[in-house]
């Protein structure tokens, strides 16, 4: 069996990469921080890895709206000045039947590219906006998971905790067209969820207002996942606010979303 490799981006405002691979290397994939820099230069390819992750951050400081840049450098910037473009390589990534998961300011560009929800792939029918409440939203959430969801990274969850910070988590699309696509063919995986496990749009348990509650979504294939909540700021324990009051498992709830992941391409590397 291959070692699964993940490939995790970083530069131009990201933020989060050093625990977004610790939690790759945790799940057991062998896991590098590239700058993007180096993607673009020709020293790194994307199609050498299995596992695409794009980490949290504030890329070009949410100019334009949180990773509009982003998505513009991935369909117009290109490899070695006039190679194929980044897109062109994500999509020969995807072809070769590999993963992807976009984590808050990843997520973001993921729908703002056109990855999600897909259909096709590179058109885009979503976007991520300002949060409802008009301010920046730091605080934990309870997520319920749709068990109907073809999504890879999802798998054999329920109710899980994970924490946001975001001033733009609002999904929305471009058409009710697309909103029922996205909901008829559970491309929605994750939902933010009231006491219950049941999807909310109350505030704050619905920390932005985002469209039918929906905190994560994958594509058609389940291999392409984003989602605005970051689990990979929940690997172990004592990263839950209330590790020493209550009782919790060693292994933080985030962790099955890598878990997964990992799971899932040792079945097909």
């Amino acid at each position: 069996m291959k070692k699964i490799k993940s490939l995790i981006i970083s530069g131009n405002g990201t933020n989060c990469e050093i625990e977004t691979a610790f939690a790759c290397s945790h799940a057991g994939a062998k896991a590098d921080i590239v700058h993007i820099s180096d993607i673009l230069n020709g020293k790194t390819r994307i199609t050498d890895y299995h596992f695409l992750v794009l980490a949290g951050g504030f890329l070009d400081g949410d100019d334009l709206g949180s990773a509009q840049v982003q998505a513009i450098r991935f369909k117009y910037a290109r490899i070695k000045g006039s190679g194929p473009t980044l897109l062109d390589e994500i999509f020969a990534f995807i072809k070769d039947g590999h993963l992807i998961l976009g984590i808050c300011n990843g997520f973001q560009a993921l729908v703002k590219a056109g990855l999600l929800p897909g259909n096709p792939l590179g058109a885009r029918r979503a976007s991520i906006t300002f949060n409802n409440s008009a301010r920046f939203e730091d605080r934990w959430v309870r997520l319920k998971a749709n068990n109907n969801s073809p999504c890879v990274f999802t798998k054999g969850i329920d109710i899980i905790e994970l924490p946001v910070r975001h001033g733009e988590g609002n999904v929305v699309t471009d058409t009710e067209e697309t909103l029922r696509e996205i909901m008829d063919k559970n491309l929605a995986s994750l939902f933010y969820a009231d006491s219950k496990g049941n999807p909310t749009m109350e505030y704050p348990l619905n920390p932005n207002g985002s469209t039918c509650a929906i905190a994560g979504m994958c594509d058609a294939t389940g291999r392409i996942f984003g989602l605005m909540p970051h689990p990979e700021a929940y690997t172990h324990k004592t990263n839950h606010p209330s590790w020493t009051r209550i009782s919790l498992p060693e292994r933080g709830q985030g962790m099955i979303l890598f878990d997964n992941a990992v799971n899932f391409l040792k079945g097909t590397v």
